[in-house]
């Protein structure tokens, strides 16, 4: 087993910023906190989101020189930046193409060119060959060191397209609609929204999501072709803070759905998208605990409910002229540990993607006499997802398959019939065969007796004595379950000796709704210890060893990573946290921030609840760094990020700094024209995970400081 030390490999000679400490105090239920770096907060966030500019000169410059200290430390593994981007990139098809979706009189798809960064939005003629550009991302994000292209919808007529941009990486949307046979954009324009439409079939009236000041979505608009900003008609505003508004269709496209929801509750409202002026109809008022979904079908609403104590959801149906629930009838009954994750309803089928013992499968029934049959594979593990498309009147049903080692495969399945046929296989341009490859699926016992899924992937003929490094990925909240999908970027680390495995712990919903339940609020704890137990599962079976797993986790898997770096340091070799969620006390203490009053019933509200207000200390990431040695940690944040503030990082890595013992590397990057999602464009992206991966690598002893040479595995 190769030797590990406590040092940090060599790099280029550089100063080590060291950020100024300001104590700023606030006392809750009776608790004085004390924060040094509350000052890398700017007061001016709001404006910042909008305009980077305004950022205080003082917190940028410590920003700006974090950022060249970082990459000063990482200057050794350049060279394998460039490596593993060149590897990433060649297995992508750059000239790839989406399968041809029908929508009545034509196909609609999005395609990208050889070296374009963005996506090209295309149609044809139903069964036609020649195809029509309607929106070139390429041209569009032309000198824009950020542009996202968020929400598409074409007009029910097919004459219009509704897009949004954002070009700052705030998430907020602009909306454009424009005219398809022209190419031009139409003089309507309306910012600061979340960025999708929902067309009435008139196809001139749209609705639409705008935000308030502190970015929260609250308001649902009414829009007509033509007409100015200032005529846009306020159909719902949600007074309640701690919910958000979004707008849906059903498959059918008769009804438009104004849904108002928190994490574990929510309220429907109903508008016939042939009538788009009228009045939303309440479907069932909000109830704390439950959520319910809405399609249709003929003269009933199909409706997909966690009521009745059915934890893992039923659905029933309801007359659409009295869709309360004293009329709701079931008509598939709940089923301890199989979640139904989703219901699509066709004239003629439903399709329900559910998920039991960790694995998913598609059930299919006939909606005249409930005949149902199903549609699963044989791996160990994989992943399964449906897309509905646009069409109601169809048989056809797309799904997408993949596993680890398998590459994605869309099929056309007939739900009459059970006839598929495969209309895409993932291409690997540089070359892939599945059968070099080893995807397994293991259980790790957690501390109370539950048994933790983690799947790993690895290269036949990896060492399993030991002695490999490994790579371990969590997320664990939001009931959000991570999927054992194939991946082409695993490779550049599995190709060169490290195994990736991905824990899927509590918090997500991969046994079930209690397994989110149990990682959630006063049992959060959960989520850390069965992360920790997945690493330590994977030591006893010689997979790697101690201080010899990088651990990954993005935004709430962000602050996974860093509570696990203070639970359990000696377990990793190092640390990769992605905007990470670090701050959760100061924030979830802060009720003027866009995400706060909403993630009360996932965190707690330590604002009004002494108890949650000690829960949440007990593992916030950032008040519980102590002076200790800590592994190698790598902090990623973005500076529009209206959801992980740009501070919670910045602030996490600068007390790290004043308190860790060790030698090891603590590094910081703030990308300072992104936000969540990191850079735009595919490349772009690749690059920064090039950056982590470099940095995975450089700890793991598989780079030679001197040359930028990658160790044989």
């Amino acid at each position: 087993m190769p030797a590990t030390t406590n040092a940090a490999p060599q790099t280029s000679a550089t100063v080590t910023p060291s950020a100024a400490r300001r104590p700023a105090t606030v006392t809750h239920h009776g608790v004085t906190l004390t924060d040094n770096y509350a000052w890398l907060r700017a007061d001016n966030w709001q404006e910042v989101m909008r305009e980077p500019s305004k950022l205080d000169p003082a917190i940028r410059a410590y920003l700006e020189a974090e950022n060249a200290h970082t990459q000063s430390a990482l200057a050794a593994t350049e060279p394998l930046q460039s490596k593993l981007f060149a590897e990433m990139k060649a297995r992508l098809k750059e000239d790839d193409s989406t399968v041809p979706s029908p929508d009545g009189p034509f196909e609609y798809y999005s395609s990208y060119v050889k070296g374009g960064q963005y996506p090209e939005l295309r149609r044809r003629p139903r069964g036609g060959a020649e195809d029509t550009v309607v929106l070139d991302g390429n041209a569009e994000a032309k000198g824009k060191p950020y542009w996202h292209l968020g929400g598409t919808t074409h007009s029910p007529d097919h004459k219009l397209l509704a897009y949004a941009v954002d070009d700052k990486g705030s998430e907020l949307y602009t909306i454009r609609i424009r005219d398809i046979a022209s190419g031009r954009d139409l003089p309507d324009e309306i910012p600061d929204t979340r960025g999708g439409v929902v067309w009435a079939n008139d196809a001139r009236t749209f609705f639409y999501v705008r935000v308030d000041d502190n970015h929260r979505p609250l308001f649902v608009y009414r829009h007509t072709i033509g007409t100015p900003l200032a005529d846009d008609v306020l159909v719902h505003a949600e007074a309640d803070i701690g919910f958000y508004v979004g707008v849906t269709q059903t498959q059918s496209s008769k009804y438009i759905l104004i849904d108002v929801h928190d994490h574990q509750s929510n309220e429907i409202y109903l508008i016939d998208a042939d009538a788009p002026t009228e009045t939303p109809r309440m479907i069932a008022a909000r109830v704390h605990g439950h959520e319910y979904g809405i399609e249709h079908n003929g003269d009933h609403l199909v409706i997909m409910t966690n009521s009745g104590g059915a934890i893992d959801f039923r659905i029933c149906t309801a007359p659409v002229v009295a869709p309360g629930m004293g009329n709701w009838i079931e008509i598939v009954p709940h089923k301890p540990g199989r979640l139904i994750l989703e219901a699509v309803v066709f004239k003629d089928h439903m399709a329900r993607l559910e998920r039991e013992d960790s694995l998913p499968r598609i059930v299919v029934t006939r909606m005249s006499d409930g005949a149902e049959h199903q549609i699963a594979f044989d791996e160990e593990a994989y992943s399964l997802g449906m897309a509905a498309g646009y069409e109601f009147d169809t048989t056809s049903l797309r799904f997408t398959y993949s596993s680890m080692t398998t590459p994605a495969e869309v099929y056309d399945y007939d739900m009459e019939t059970r006839a598929r046929v495969l209309r895409k296989r993932q291409e690997v341009p540089s070359g892939h065969t599945p059968a070099d490859y080893v995807t397994r699926r293991l259980y790790a016992p957690a501390p109370d007796g539950e048994t933790v899924p983690v799947t790993i992937l690895y290269k036949k003929g990896t060492p399993l004595d030991g002695s490999a490094p490994l790579f371990l990925y969590g997320y664990g909240a939001y009931g959000i379950s991570i999927p054992a999908s194939f991946s082409t970027t695993r490779f550049s680390l599995v190709d060169r000796g490290m195994i990736f495995a991905i824990a899927h712990i509590r918090g997500g919903k991969d046994k079930g709704y209690r397994w989110y339940t149990d990682g959630k609020l006063e049992k959060k704890p959960n989520t850390f210890t069965d992360f920790i137990a997945a690493g330590e599962h994977l030591v006893a079976e010689r997979f790697t060893s101690k201080g010899r797993i990088v651990a990954n986790g993005g935004s709430a898997g962000g602050m996974l990573m860093g509570v696990v770096a203070n639970m359990a340091p000696d377990l990793f070799l190092g640390i990769i946290a992605d905007v990470p969620f670090v701050d959760v006390l100061n924030t979830m203490l802060d009720k003027d921030l866009p995400l706060t009053p909403p993630e009360w019933p996932e965190w707690g509200n330590p604002i009004e609840n002494p108890a949650e207000f000690a829960i949440i200390r007990s593992y916030s990431p950032y008040e519980n760094v102590e002076a200790k040695p800590y592994p190698h940690i790598f902090a990623y944040g973005g500076l529009t990020d209206p959801r992980v503030t740009y501070w919670e990082p910045a602030k996490w890595i600068a007390r790290l700094r004043e308190l860790n013992t060790s030698d090891k590397l603590v590094l910081l990057k703030t990308n300072m024209e992104a936000g969540h999602g990191g850079a735009s464009g595919r490349f772009e992206s690749l690059k920064e995970l090039a950056v982590d991966y470099a940095f995975a690598l450089l700890i793991a002893g598989k780079l030679d400081a001197d040359t930028g040479r990658v160790a044989a595995s």
